[in-house]
């Protein structure tokens, strides 16, 4: 009798020892958190304002008003604007690109747009694949210019009461992704 006892004994706890161990119960584990204070991040802006721009001839003079300028095969019209622009990131850069929204009656053989001449706020001219970088301020004023020639190879009176409408021409600044713009060059 007393070995039944001492077996159903020794039974109870093998079961209730199995119970613990099967998910019936828990175990306890010790475990600690620790704050990383990662800190946190802010981000950051690109913008761009313009003021009106400028249109010209091949001589530099000044059209006050596009909208009556009659052009002819050799003429070639500049478009100057000054533009604000504002960069702020550790890692911002910016491209500053054309935006020919304009429509045109011309035959596309017959005019030409140049590529655009950027000149930075120190007066030096950068080329058309600058990467613009933000400076202490944030913001910097840069000029920009386009320029759309009238090919005097235009064949006989081709493109004669043709227009361009230059209303819808502007300009874009568009952030650049490290990596993804290989081959810019990085403005100074």
């Amino acid at each position: 009798m007393k070995n039944s006892t001492l077996i159903k004994g020794t039974a109870a706890i093998a079961v209730g020892a199995a119970l613990l161990l099967g998910g019936g119960g828990t175990l306890a584990a010790w475990n600690q958190d620790a704050s990383a204070n990662a800190g946190q991040i802010v981000a950051g802006d690109l913008g761009v304002t313009a003021v009106p721009g400028v249109w010209t001839d091949a001589s530099k003079q000044e059209i006050k008003d596009i909208t009556k300028y009659r052009v002819v095969p050799g003429d070639k019209l500049t478009f100057t604007q000054t533009l604000s622009v504002k960069l702020r990131g550790d890692k911002m850069a910016a491209q500053i690109k054309l935006n020919d929204a304009t429509t045109s009656t011309f035959s596309s053989a017959n005019v030409a747009i140049a590529p655009l001449t950027i000149t930075d706020s120190k007066g030096a001219v950068v080329s058309k694949d600058t990467i613009i970088k933000p400076v202490a301020d944030d913001t910097q004023t840069v000029t920009v210019s386009t320029t759309f020639n009238f090919l005097s190879t235009t064949p006989g009176v081709e493109n004669v009461n043709a227009t361009y409408d230059l209303s819808k021409v502007s300009y874009t600044l568009q952030q650049v992704v490290t990596g993804v713009n290989d081959g810019l060059v990085v403005a100074p």
